[in-house]
């Protein structure tokens, strides 16, 4: 829903509502194309800004048995089959962000301080906590992951720009080991602030946001070299603050695109993959055709994948909504069929 086309009774709640919560919302004129949203989660019932960052863990051996996750920066892990019901909850702590890779799935745990690291059970469909890795920093923020080989890389990001890269050998788990590698001065403008990142390992890159500057861009084969920056809010290519979720969707040989939330606008921005990473299009995730679910803004996090799933054969996108409808009451996540955004913005399938 762009707020340029809200009816004045709307604008004013929205208004009272970013009062409210110290939220900005911003409408800059930069066009958006709608896609609708195919179906949503089972709520995080309560108050306040509880849902944060998804993840979709596909079923290796029954991809109707894929699971979503989700965080509650509040209290824990949530999962949800692909109807979006919820299946299990795990009570491990206010984690923020969750990602996956193979059947592993790590998130940011801000109570313990640590990376909080996960098994996924393809033959149960069940989510195990296998421990905590202390960061040594405080907040652990965002997270991503990436597999190379053999090896697991859990990625945390922090609110004073630097970012950690942890690497765990993955033949040796369950039992966790995981060596810090590097630590990485990634923000350097405004406020500093990291949170969503994404791993291309194909491409060989992490790209990470910067709340208040833009995206940037890191290189996984030699983590010395210094952040390139992709595309920034002074730009004007459709970012705003807060810089936010990110993750991309993968097609044949490296090419695909990255999706970046500009929470701020209730948008979302679409790159080319490799680079120069042009811009491809603006779109916002609005109600479905019945209305049985609504429309998303202020997203926070966001997951891609490209894995054909029973209904979607390009895979999808899952968003946070910070309204479900009103804000910060029963928060959840909405899914959108990738096929809907590549037809919206005539992006190419390939």
């Amino acid at each position: 829903m762009k707020f340029s086309t809200l009816a004045l009774s709307t604008t004013s709640a929205l208004l009272l509502a970013a009062c409210a919560t110290d939220d900005v919302w911003v409408d800059d004129g930069i066009p958006a194309t709608p896609v609708a949203a195919s179906f949503e989660t089972a709520p995080m019932v309560g108050f306040g800004d509880r849902a944060d960052d998804p993840a979709l863990w596909a079923n290796p051996t029954n991809i109707s048995n894929s699971l979503i996750l989700g965080t509650n920066k509040d209290e824990g892990l949530h999962v949800y089959d692909l109807s979006g019901a919820e299946t299990q909850f795990l009570d491990v702590g206010a984690v923020n962000n969750v990602d996956v890779r193979a059947n592993i799935a790590v998130a940011s745990n801000d109570e313990t301080r640590s990376i909080s690291w996960f098994s996924i059970d393809a033959e149960t469909a069940s989510v195990i906590h296998l421990g905590d890795t202390p960061t040594q920093k405080d907040e652990p923020y965002g997270i991503c992951a990436g597999l190379v080989g053999s090896t697991y890389y859990a990625m945390p990001t922090y609110k004073d720009g630097k970012a950690q890269i942890w690497a765990q050998d993955m033949s040796s788990l369950p039992t966790l080991a995981p060596e810090l590698i590097a630590e990485i001065q990634v923000g350097q403008f405004g406020q500093l602030q990291l949170e969503g990142c994404v791993f291309d390992e194909t491409n060989g890159q992490i790209f990470v946001g910067e709340e208040e500057h833009g995206v940037w861009k890191l290189d996984l084969n030699d983590l010395s070299v210094a952040p390139v920056t992709i595309d920034t809010i002074a730009a004007a290519n459709g970012l705003v603050a807060d810089v936010e979720g990110m993750d991309i969707w993968e097609g044949e040989n490296g090419e695909g695109y990255l999706v970046v939330s500009a929470q701020a606008a209730n948008r979302f921005v679409v790159y080319d993959l490799q680079a120069p990473h042009a811009a491809r299009g603006i779109f916002t995730v609005t109600a479905n055709a019945d209305g049985s679910v609504d429309a998303v803004t202020h997203t926070d996090g966001l997951d891609v994948n490209s894995t054909p799933l029973p209904g979607y054969p390009r895979g999808v996108l899952i968003v946070q909504d910070d309204a479900n409808p009103t804000s910060e009451v029963d928060q959840n996540f909405k899914v959108v069929d990738w096929t809907a955004i590549e037809a919206a913005l005539g992006l190419s399938a390939n």
